[in-house]
């Protein structure tokens, strides 16, 4: 009863705002929002703490600590998490409906006018999106692991998930890959607590939180068993179970999606790799290539059901954990589960790398020398995503046309 007043004097303090603001100020973000996730937080603190000021810079810190903390999109989750903060529930679909639309429909478009691409020039673009991703990939591997495996023993997690890998690929593998860092990190208990007495108060009661982590949980479980009874269910089954296992980052999410669209056989590996290529030249989430795959597949309805699907675990885990993180935060061993998990969840980036990354899209030198020209783009210039996406897809153009 306590912890239900609590959440309503919260919901009455946050509560400044209203749904139709929500949407117009992340639609905004949703349209320039280039670079990926940690570009993302930057615009979002810029627009929505520093103009705006609908929370202050330590509750912005601790939402965004949280988001990065749990499996799923984390710049979604965090412009969800504001959204509730400040215009209750329509808020936070308001500002992941407005944060989302632009590249999903761009990404859907692509979709649908992909397979009609046809000629040196427009081939040898295709060609470049599959190319751009070796780098764009290598970039995400470099960084994560400098920050996720600064020492001796997490670096030998990410080898051992590789190695689990090349054993059991699938999904079974990646589960498997992260339960084993997970523990391996328990047992090396590095993790350090945080202090008591967070800044983010949220108007979200326990019971609340506990219904979202039973969805969670029952989703999880239960999908698998009806996804052989319609094509709808299957499609909500695969891009489900993919957002539930995303830790680390949304590039994660590649070999999570190459599992369920091509070794099932909905896409070529070709037509994957071009839309995560194209996915990197827009605004938004990186989730929203589920808009790209499902349409691809499926058509409309596969585009939306992908969408929605994908997003889901993340914003249920989040809206579950809110009214415990000041406690869960505090936990040594918390934190020590998840510096094994995160160290295994490079290893699968890793492995994605090579293959379908690299052996679908590299066939000869040329293509190699693209690929390494992007990654020092990336890397050595700091050229945005979008640019280097560009860049990549002149360069497959004009490698086709040598190639007569």
């Amino acid at each position: 009863m306590r912890r239900n007043v609590e959440a309503d004097q919260a919901e009455a303090a946050h509560l400044r705002g209203h749904p139709k603001e929500v949407f117009a100020t992340f639609l905004k973000l949703g349209l320039m929002s280039f670079g990926g996730p940690v570009a993302h937080l930057g615009y979002f603190r810029d627009e929505l703490v520093i103009r705006r000021r609908w929370l202050s810079d330590s509750a912005y810190a601790e939402l965004v600590a949280l988001c990065q903390f749990l499996p799923g999109p984390a710049s979604s989750q965090v412009g969800f998490a504001i959204g509730l903060l400040r215009a209750g529930w329509l808020g936070a679909l308001a500002a992941f409906a407005a944060f989302t639309l632009p590249s999903a429909v761009v990404l859907f478009a692509f979709a649908m006018t992909a397979t009609r691409i046809s000629g040196p020039v427009g081939t040898g673009v295709l060609h470049g999106l599959k190319i751009v991703a070796v780098a764009i990939v290598a970039q995400a591997v470099w960084g994560m692991a400098r920050n996720l495996c600064p020492d001796r023993e997490r670096a030998g997690i990410a080898v051992l998930a590789v190695v689990m890998l090349a054993i059991l690929p699938g999904t079974l593998g990646m589960m498997g890959a992260i339960t084993v860092g997970a523990l391996v990190g328990l047992a090396l208990g590095r993790g350090i607590g945080a202090p008591r007495g967070g800044d983010v108060i949220v108007p979200v009661s326990r019971r609340v939180a506990g219904f979202a982590l039973f969805i969670f949980v029952a989703l999880l479980v239960c999908l698998p068993l009806v996804a052989g009874q319609g094509q709808g269910l299957a499609i909500l089954d695969s891009f489900f179970r993919a957002g539930a296992l995303v830790f680390g980052g949304g590039h994660v999410v590649l070999p999570l999606l190459e599992t369920e669209v091509v070794q099932s056989g909905w896409m070529t590996p070709d037509a994957f790799l071009a839309g995560y290529g194209a996915a990197q030249a827009v605004p938004g989430p990186l989730f929203t290539i589920a808009a790209y795959l499902g349409g691809g597949a499926y058509g409309l309805a596969g585009a939306v059901i992908a969408t929605f699907a994908i997003f889901l675990p993340g914003f249920l885990v989040l809206i579950g954990v809110l009214p415990f993180w000041d406690r869960f935060r505090s936990m040594a061993r918390a934190q020590s589960l998840m510096q094994g998990a995160n160290a295994a969840v490079v290893g699968i980036l890793g492995a994605a790398l090579y293959a379908p990354v690299f052996t679908n899209a590299i066939s000869d030198m040329s293509d190699f020398a693209l690929a390494l020209v992007c990654f020092v783009l990336l890397t050595a210039w700091k050229v945005p995503p979008w640019g280097v996406v560009i860049v990549a897809a002149l360069g497959g153009a004009g490698l086709m046309l040598m190639r007569g």
